[in-house]
């Protein structure tokens, strides 16, 4: 990493990085079309469209039960299907029969979201299927109508605090960013762009829930799509968190053929140690189904992975209003010794990243012995080191290179024991 130039974040970046854990809601026409896929060719009717119980509050409910701070619905899909009622074309909720077509899919998600004090998203696909300018690449005109669907997204439904651009099938594509972007901008100053043209935040560059060591919060340049397979730089370096997007299950949407794939309580958390763990945001997707709901299973195991992240991280041995600091050392002396699985750091970001190798050390329990036991790399946002359990007298976070004094926000060390995770 790069010393000369810290880059530093927005209050509203900052605040991004707390949110931490999200629900990705993947729904819409496609939810009604068995083994539909992306950029199917196969046509859809808005007549399929018909959620009889659809029950935002469950899926906003059960986000909030399972420890999430934001929630992220597809408005616009690839297919170009609008999940609201939409002036500027005739594939929408309003050519449906559910409620007789006078429903709003996305009104009835925000309106749950800011009645439970959970951010709101809306994730905008910038390719459009059933577009005829888009299709008939007419730039001009399809950034006209980009502009008054995303008009319409942000001024009609209260404070939309995420716009999530998917950049797949856009590889090829030519908008008009600054205008684009400018109209976003002047309609909702806050809101948080992911991804494209004017980013807040960006892809991680997976779809499995990973995020890479290093993880640095500054970059040069962005994964744009799962499609595209090189970066694309940009013009400076950006302070841009990542956020790891990853499913439940097999498929975005809700599929009924795939309920055997939904994830164990086991490799979610694993997914939560290589993406919360490694300083990014987590934004896990499950598919309501057809009724409208979020699968039974997949609410079960949601709950379940909530729990079990409260159960390992919410009662620690002692924080670092425990500890001693001297020399860029944070030290926990143990009035007897205890054993330690997992040592929490938080880096104060407010001034940038500085923090560039640490490492864990122990006065072993018997013999007092200082052992080094965990070298590191980046702190930033949150690392969350799982190590064998052992006994120590006192355990100590150790800064050894750094650009700039090094400020440690948190700092909590835990004895998780057994993983309560199997077969579950």
């Amino acid at each position: 990493m790069e010393t000369k130039q810290r880059v530093k974040p927005t209050d509203r970046q900052l605040e991004f990085q707390e949110w931490e854990f999200g629900l990705f809601v993947h729904f819409g026409l496609r939810t009604f079309y068995e083994g539909y896929v992306d950029f199917d060719k196969k046509p859809m009717s808005p007549t399929k469209f018909n959620p009889k119980k659809l029950d935002c509050e469950q899926w906003v409910r059960t986000a909030k039960e399972a420890g999430m701070k934001y929630a992220v619905l597809t408005a616009k899909h690839h297919d170009g299907f609008s999940n609201w009622p939409s002036k500027y074309t005739d594939f929408s909720v309003a050519q449906s029969p559910w409620k007789d077509g006078k429903g709003d899919i996305v009104q009835e998600f925000v309106s749950a979201c800011h009645k439970n004090s959970i951010k709101p998203g809306l994730y905008y696909s910038p390719f459009d299927g059933a577009s005829d300018f888009y299709n008939n690449k007419d730039a001009k005109a399809y950034d006209n109508y980009f502009i008054n669907q995303i008009t319409e997204l942000l001024t009609n439904y209260g404070d939309i605090d995420i716009l999530w651009f998917d950049g797949a099938g856009s590889e090829d594509h030519e908008y008009d960013w600054k205008r684009i972007i400018g109209a976003i901008r002047l309609l909702q100053p806050k809101i948080l762009i992911f991804n494209m043209a004017d980013p807040d935040f960006r892809w991680v560059g997976n779809e499995d829930g990973i995020a890479p060591i290093p993880c640095w919060n500054t970059v040069a340049s962005v994964e744009f799509s799962v499609y595209a397979a090189e970066s694309e730089k940009l013009t400076e370096r950006l302070w841009l968190p990542a956020e790891c997007d990853v499913q439940m299950r097999g498929n975005w949407f809700y599929s009924e053929n795939d309920e055997h794939t939904v994830k164990s309580l086991e490799e979610l958390m694993g997914i939560y140690y290589y993406s919360v763990g490694r300083g990014a945001n987590l934004l896990l997707n499950i598919g309501p189904n057809r009724e409208g709901l979020l699968p039974e299973k997949d609410e079960k195991r949601l709950i379940d992975f909530g729990r079990e992240i409260k159960r390992r991280f919410n009662n620690p041995l002692t924080t670092i209003k425990e500890c001693e600091l001297q020399e860029e050392k944070w030290t926990f002396q143990a009035k007897y010794p205890q054993l330690v699985d997992h040592i929490i750091i938080q880096e104060d970001l407010s001034d940038g990243e500085c923090i560039q190798k640490f490492r864990i050390r122990i006065n072993t329990a018997k013999t007092g012995r200082v052992i080094t036991i965990y070298k590191g790399i980046n702190i930033g946002h949150k690392a969350i080191i799982r190590i064998p359990p052992v006994r120590v007298n006192a355990i100590t976070l150790e800064v050894l290179k750094s650009d700039g004094k090094p400020n440690i926000k948190a700092l909590s060390f835990h004895h998780v024991g057994n993983d309560c995770t199997k077969n579950v």
